[in-house]
């Protein structure tokens, strides 16, 4: 009967980043768990709540997500200057204000303010996190961020399913129990991550470790290289923006498939991403490795993007099999991509400008959040065929990227932003 329990503790300590690395992955999953309650019923509670019209709803959700872009590169510098979990658990709060706010008024300008002052935090979390566990895992950072992200799939899907079952009441206040919910979640992760030691920081710790003078931290906005991989990088992060919007469109107005096959498929997706995320981080667990990722991601588009072309051909059955197909492929392409941005992100950045540079980098999800539903609508006006030409745009930028980032990438700087602290070859 010890033996599960046996196995438990040893799988714990598995874990890079130790206790502190722990108890910020048992962050994650709250963070998440109370995310999934509220995002997926905010648009409906501006509506039946707040009263808001279709129109509205549409402009304070955009002006939200353009104001929210500059979340991460903001985020990015306050963690340079300022203890790292201070600012995680300041970002916490602030998260939590700005949506309590939203039940102090019904008044359109104020809803849209709150909701823009709240995209900031948000947008800088998954910034923040990325240096947590820059700083808290070290050399283990790509399997970290594996395990983590597994964590948040699976605090999505418990989140779904509670908002499910408290709208399935068909009551208007189930909205507000909802957001409260998520409230009270940022409450319990901001007292959870003040708990969490302050991790290393690697310039510091090169600074006192020899006599010279350190000097002028590095900008991210002066260095090509690492802003050409940072746009590279918005294209590749399409895959989000193509299998949470574009696919449920798509089955509604051009396949022959149920209209009930899209959360299925978003099923398949969160389920192959806890399954293989772990398990496929070693791939990508140094910087040359990350680089080398990029080839069979580019491949994994141009299978996605066909495989929505075939699944326009006509009929029920190619609808379901090619868009089952397409769902794999792209989320496949997903994995692989998290992996190779988590490493090479962190590796082409300075050790003493790691948070601006993640900060910059962090511009790169948030645009494509906010200009990515544009693009793919605009190539499901175009066609099928605009499909196949969308996958070969991702493998230029794949391209590109990888002969970019060539002269950075070297066995010999592999481990770059954390080598003076972390590096290890075991």
């Amino acid at each position: 009967m010890s033996r599960p329990s046996s196995w438990h503790r040893t799988a714990l300590d598995r874990i890079p980043g130790g206790r502190d690395g722990r108890r910020m992955l048992v962050v994650s999953i709250i963070d998440k768990t109370g995310t999934g309650l509220w995002a997926g019923c905010t648009a409906l509670y501006f509506t039946y709540v707040s009263g808001l019209s279709l129109a509205q709803v549409g402009l304070l959700m955009t002006v939200s997500g353009g104001v929210g872009v500059a979340g991460a590169p903001l985020a990015g510098l306050l963690a340079d200057r300022f203890p790292l979990v201070r600012v995680i658990a300041a970002t916490q709060l602030m998260r939590g204000a700005t949506l309590l706010a939203l039940l102090t008024t019904d008044h359109f300008l104020l809803l849209t303010l709150y909701s823009a002052l709240g995209a900031l935090p948000d947008r800088a979390g998954s910034v923040l996190i990325k240096l947590y566990a820059a700083r808290q895992a070290g050399a283990e950072r790509v399997r970290y961020q594996a395990i983590q992200r597994t964590t948040v799939n699976l605090g999505w899907s418990i989140g779904g399913v509670g908002a499910a079952a408290a709208l399935a009441t068909g009551s208007t206040q189930a909205y507000t129990w909802l957001l409260v919910g998520n409230v009270l979640s940022y409450l319990a992760i901001a007292a959870l991550t003040l708990r969490c030691a302050e991790p290393p920081v690697p310039s510091r710790v090169a600074a006192t470790a020899g006599d010279a003078p350190r000097p002028k931290a590095a900008s991210p906005w002066r260095d090509r290289t690492f802003l050409g991989y940072t746009a590279t990088d918005a294209a590749l992060f399409l895959d989000d923006t193509i299998l949470q919007v574009a696919i449920p469109l798509w089955i509604v107005h051009a396949t022959d498939a149920p209209v009930g096959l899209a959360p299925l498929l978003l099923v398949l997706n969160t389920v192959l991403v806890v399954l293989f995320q772990v398990p496929l981080a070693r791939f990508g667990a140094t910087t040359p490795a990350a680089r080398r990722l990029l080839v069979p991601l580019t491949g994994l588009f141009v299978v996605g993007t066909v495989a929505l072309a075939v699944s326009a051909a006509g009929g029920r059955t190619l609808a379901v099999a090619a868009l089952a197909v397409a769902v794999i492929a792209l989320t496949f392409a997903e994995i692989l991509h998290a992996t190779s941005s988590w490493e090479l992100s962190v590796a082409l950045a300075p050790a003493d400008a790691q948070g601006a540079y993640l900060g910059v980098h962090g511009l790169a999800q948030s645009t494509q959040r906010f200009a990515g539903p544009l693009l793919v609508t605009g190539v499901m006006t175009a066609g099928p065929l605009a499909w196949p030409l969308l996958g070969l745009a991702l493998v230029a930028a794949g391209a590109t990227q990888h002969r970019l980032i060539r002269d950075r990438v070297t066995p010999s700087r592999s481990s770059l932003s954390v080598a003076t602290v972390t590096v290890s070859e075991h």
